[in-house]
């Protein structure tokens, strides 16, 4: 009977640990630019002590729950994530008002940059996080972000834009980026013109960033987003193998810069 006993308990215990050791997902609320903004934690339990750590910037609807699926797979590998909140907390727009609250940053820069800075600040001082070895991805106008957070000067190890934006009012700034960049393209997206994909390489090479340009055949706006539909004729859609691509060059890009 003891030996019965004691074999419950071993495997009501591992039952309990393997519970108990997953993928933990939070909401976490600060202020920034006189907002009260909302971002999402994700993390593994299972891992002890500090990780490398990954910032996350929402496509222009918002926070959504697309987000917090990559902040997850994220934290499948390994890192800390932190998905911060640009527009405000409870803010989240769907097309046209999307359109609008997204170019309201674009068209300030400078506000921009101090939200995407202050989600930084969030990151950086979570426990889990090794602050010295952060990166920071963006989807769209998300990408457009990264790309403002690294000309912004922050201290972080790289960025990766999927399907962002490229243009900025002032590439001059990239004479400030500390980090290496990594910009992955739909070759044939329509809302990222070719005068300023040639602008994005003219500011790189011009500041002497260490950076790379991976243009998907097919591909337009949106690549990564099963939610932008699978009609390219629209100028954004779904493509699972430039989704897939992207995704493992990302990896490895973070698996070399960050552990």
């Amino acid at each position: 009977m003891m030996k019965a006993l004691s074999l419950t308990s071993l495997l009501l215990l591992l039952f309990t640990s393997t519970l108990q050791a997953e993928i933990v997902g939070e909401a976490v609320e600060y202020e920034s630019a006189g907002a009260t903004c909302e971002g999402w934690h994700a993390f593994d339990n299972r891992i002890e002590g500090k990780r490398p750590a990954v910032l996350i910037v929402h496509q222009w609807t918002g926070l959504t729950d697309y987000e917090k699926m990559r902040a997850e797979m994220l934290a499948k590998l390994g890192y800390n994530v932190f998905a911060l909140d640009i527009y405000g907390k409870g803010i989240r727009p769907q097309p046209p008002e999307s359109g609008k609250m997204s170019g309201k940053f674009k068209s300030d820069r400078q506000l921009f940059r101090k939200r995407l800075n202050d989600g930084l600040k969030v990151l950086q001082s979570l426990p889990q996080t090794d602050s010295g070895k952060i990166a920071a991805i963006g989807y769209c106008f998300g990408g457009t972000g990264v790309l403002e957070l690294a000309r912004s000067g922050a201290d972080i190890e790289a960025v990766v834009s999927f399907h962002g934006g490229l243009g900025t009012p002032t590439p001059e700034d990239a004479g400030q980026i500390q980090c290496e960049v990594m910009a992955l393209h739909g070759a044939v997206d329509p809302f990222v013109p070719a005068d300023e994909v040639a602008g994005f390489h003219r500011e790189m090479l011009a500041a002497n960033v260490a950076y790379t340009f991976t243009a998907y055949p097919d591909a337009v706006h949106a690549f990564t987003q099963k939610m932008a539909g699978d009609d390219p004729s629209k100028g954004a859609a779904y493509q699972a193998e430039a989704d897939a691509l992207s995704w493992a060059a990302m990896a490895e890009f973070f698996e070399r810069k960050l552990k």
